[in-house]
């Protein structure tokens, strides 16, 4: 039986970024993919780098805004990150950190910025308010009904095809091993070990021992929990982004909506990316939803979210739709990461959940940290996956 130090279940952003600083600090590694490498979520979302509180983080109320908000610690640690990523890596990863404006169309819109704003200076995000004239001499580009913007400076997009291939030929060079299109069956504790069970392409099983396990499965996290017996509250989410033709630099900025699903930002090639968390549908296994399967476009959907951008940037309304794509991401039930040791499980770690690509590489980085250390370098305590533990109080262990 083979024996490392970690396996790494995943090979998205989280997992390739995990093998890579394991890898760096001498762990022996095997990283075990079921399909390629970056070929879902992280691969397949718009590469927006949120720092501000998104939409979707405060349109629930006062009091789930407010617990929301303690994720501003972490993307302080996230920032930082990105800035020293490309020189990390050797790679040109399309980083472009220039700022993003989150727009105000209404006085209701105007008011949830407010809050906002009072939330990020709270938890040290250092973003500004700015006026309709203001928001005029920074964006001209921008629609006539934008009456105010959140401005945060550092906001901005990375290119998701390239970031995680460049974290993961960076684990090989350091002795990681990656084993793509090879499923896991079985996880299991033998003494101070974990017993991993592999299925190859081919149908060769074989079995690994390692010190720990990292779940970094993101939306199939929850799987791979159950293979532990264990339940870890994450669920399948599907999601559409759409593609604009090239077109002569205009947006410099993220661009969000205050009160509607909206991500626009102009990528290195001049393309448009539109997206902003407008939802496409599950295809179905019976009863069921599966999440083995490409969810479905919903056409109406893409529509409402192409109107809408056109509408902000009026410049855009011209120009052609060359595609639109699915994705699946995983979303715990309080929206917030799980990322840390399972109290139920010794020796078993999980990173997933959350805004993944723009905390990819922290999660990464700080779960290695506290596999390797036993604690990192930022506490990460409140993500922890122990406050969860009361579902799993019925959960016999492995």
């Amino acid at each position: 039986m083979k024996r490392v130090n970690v396996v790494v279940l995943g090979g998205g952003l989280v997992g390739c970024a995990a093998a890579y600083y394991l890898a760096r600090r001498g762990a022996g590694v095997l990283l075990v993919e079921q399909g390629d490498l970056n070929r879902e979520a992280s691969g397949r979302n718009a590469g927006s780098l949120h720092f501000q509180l998104e939409y979707r983080l405060i349109r629930y109320g006062d009091e789930l805004a407010s617990q929301f908000a303690q994720i501003i610690p972490l993307s302080l640690v996230a920032l930082a990150d990105w800035r020293g990523l490309e020189a990390e890596l050797q790679a040109d990863l399309e980083v472009g950190m220039h700022g993003g404006l989150i727009v105000a169309e209404s006085e209701a819109d105007v008011a949830l910025l407010e809050r906002r704003q009072a939330l990020q200076e709270k938890w040290g995000l250092a973003s500004q308010l700015l006026s309709a004239a203001e928001v005029r001499r920074m964006a001209p580009y921008l629609a006539e009904s934008v009456i105010a913007a959140g401005y945060f400076p550092h906001e901005g997009h990375a290119n998701p095809r390239l970031v995680a291939p460049a974290f993961a030929r960076r684990a090989e060079g350091l002795g990681a091993t990656i084993q793509s299109q090879t499923r896991v069956t079985g996880l299991m504790r033998d003494g101070a070990q974990w017993v991993v069970t592999l299925v190859d392409r081919e149908g060769l099983v074989r079995e690994v021992s390692a010190d720990a396990v990292l779940n970094a499965a993101g939306a199939w996290a929850g799987e791979i929990g159950a293979l532990a017996h264990l339940h870890l509250p994450i669920f399948a989410v599907p999601l559409s982004i759409n593609v604009i033709e090239r077109a002569a630099p205009l947006i410099p900025h993220l661009v969000q909506h205050a009160s509607q699903r909206l991500t626009l930002k102009q990528v290195a090639a001049g393309n448009v990316l539109v997206g902003g968390g407008w939802p496409s549908r599950f295809s179905r296994e019976g009863s069921t939803m599966s999440a083995r399967r490409r969810a479905e476009p919903v056409v109406e959907n893409v529509t409402a979210n192409l109107t809408l951008a056109a509408r902000l940037v009026p410049a855009i309304g011209g120009l052609h739709l060359l595609r639109s794509w699915t994705g699946i991401t995983g979303i715990t039930t309080d929206q917030m990461p799980l990322l840390g040791a399972v109290p139920e499980a010794p020796g078993l770690f999980v990173a997933a959940g959350g805004a993944a690509f723009t905390h990819g590489p922290t999660y990464a980085r700080l779960v290695s940290e506290l596999i390797l250390d036993g604690r990192p370098s930022v506490s990460i305590d409140l993500y922890s996956p122990a406050r969860f533990s009361h579902i799993n109080n019925f959960m016999a262990s492995v």
